[in-house]
């Protein structure tokens, strides 16, 4: 979850929603974030809402402790229950997101599901995805997961090359995320994803070469590539600015994408959105498709975000101010905002176009429409998605997706 929070509109302090918030809540999906803010060591990159151990001394006592967090975390669970009222919907996919959370025990992971499980119930199918770093789990960490519930799984791999990991303050061992995928394979996890980052600084076109040889060659059916973001604030962003480091740019990164769409496609992977491919339908992430497609889902933990019928909140930051909110019987919300009609329309313009399947040109305004038209004589929409009345963004549009939808957005 993203370290700095928007501004917004006090919560009533039980965290009640407008009434308006859950009409016709039953025709859209529900999903569940859960947010494990703690890690071992601050990647250099990183601009999450995360804190290590020194970081939480003296600054949240007994309340910012992980030991106790799945059950404060399960706390907020509880409060969804009482928020959201006699809402029958169960929930289609839970995320489990840090930080680092397999830093906690694999019983408080899955306590955090049962949760989840036990107040509202899991669809049938359900997705039930964690985060992981390769070096904090065993095969026995994973059979356990396995046997609470969860069925999806996401090592953060990033690169193959030590070099690489050291620029971004990686500490896991170049080959374990491969052995993880084995190991998740062998305990039984029918989808498995290693995330990639690429254009960081002193990377090669060879050594992201390798990586996304390395990835593949490990088996997921899932991959996920992001482009390298250098957040103000950030240890990396001071050694740029410092000459200590240099910075990749835009052709850079461009190089590297279409290096990764053409590898990961000669592999059997195909792209469902701009950063992530699969082997498969089913191997799709459909916890972040809901997202895409603006389902409702409830944030839970520091930081975490939440959307319910057009309705944002945000939770407090810090883990002891979280904590003592919910001990006190509050809500740990920070604020919120209510999306208006274009709000919503704009949202669904930005967040569809990065999906195979586009977004409706229905949706677009006439200035909108003419950059369709644009777009496409220029090559950055496919022509038979347009002829069906959707925009799908080509090879090209997809390097250029951001100037695309900032004119569709119009």
């Amino acid at each position: 979850m993203p370290s700095v929070l928007p501004d917004g509109e006090p919560l009533p302090e039980g965290g009640a929603l407008p009434a308006s918030a859950l009409d016709g809540a039953g025709q859209r999906p529900l999903a569940f974030y859960l947010h494990v803010p703690y890690c071992a060591t601050r990647c250099g990159y990183c601009d999450f809402n995360t804190y290590t151990a020194s970081e939480l001394r003296g600054s949240g006592g007994v309340l910012a402790s992980r030991d106790n967090y799945a059950q404060t975390l399960a706390e907020e669970v509880r409060l969804a229950r009482t928020v959201l009222g006699d809402d029958p919907r169960p929930v289609q996919t839970i995320f489990v997101g840090g930080g680092t959370p397999t830093l906690l025990a694999a019983a408080d992971l899955v306590a955090m599901v049962t949760a989840v499980r036990e107040e509202f119930g899991l669809a049938p199918g359900a997705e039930v995805t964690t985060e992981a770093n390769p070096e904090s789990v065993n095969p026995e960490y994973l059979a356990e997961l396995r046997a609470g519930g969860f069925n999806r799984i996401s090592f953060g791999m990033q690169s193959a090359r030590p070099h690489v990991l050291k620029i971004l303050d990686r500490t896991h061992t170049p080959g374990r995320p491969e052995a993880c995928v084995a190991e998740a394979r062998a305990a039984g996890f029918e989808h498995v994803n290693l995330d990639l980052i690429y254009g960081t600084p002193g990377e090669s076109d060879d050594d992201w070469r390798a990586s996304l040889t390395a990835a593949v060659g490990a088996g997921p059916d899932h991959i996920s590539a992001y482009a390298l973001i250098v957040e103000e604030g950030t240890q990396l962003a001071r050694r740029i600015r410092r000459g200590e480091v240099p910075m990749t740019d835009d052709d850079v990164h461009a190089d590297r994408y279409l290096i990764a769409d053409e590898l990961l496609a000669e592999a059997g992977y195909s792209w469902y959105e701009v950063s992530n491919w699969s082997r498969t339908e089913a191997g799709r992430c459909r916890h972040n498709e809901l997202y895409w497609r603006g389902a409702d889902w409830w944030g839970a933990g520091p930081g975490a975000h939440s959307h319910v019928g057009g309705v944002r909140w945000w939770n407090v930051k810090h883990p002891g101010a979280y904590a003592a909110a919910l001990a006190e019987g509050r809500t740990p919300g920070a604020g919120r905002e209510v999306l208006s009609a274009e709000d919503r329309r704009v949202e669904r313009v930005l967040l569809e176009l990065r999906l195979r399947e586009g977004v409706p040109l229905s949706l677009l305004r006439p200035a909108g429409l003419t950059a369709a038209r644009t777009a496409l004589a220029d090559g950055l929409l496919e022509d038979g998605a347009y002829e069906e009345g959707r925009g799908v963004l080509t090879l090209r549009g997809r390097l250029l997706a951001d100037a695309v939808v900032r004119d569709l957005v119009d």
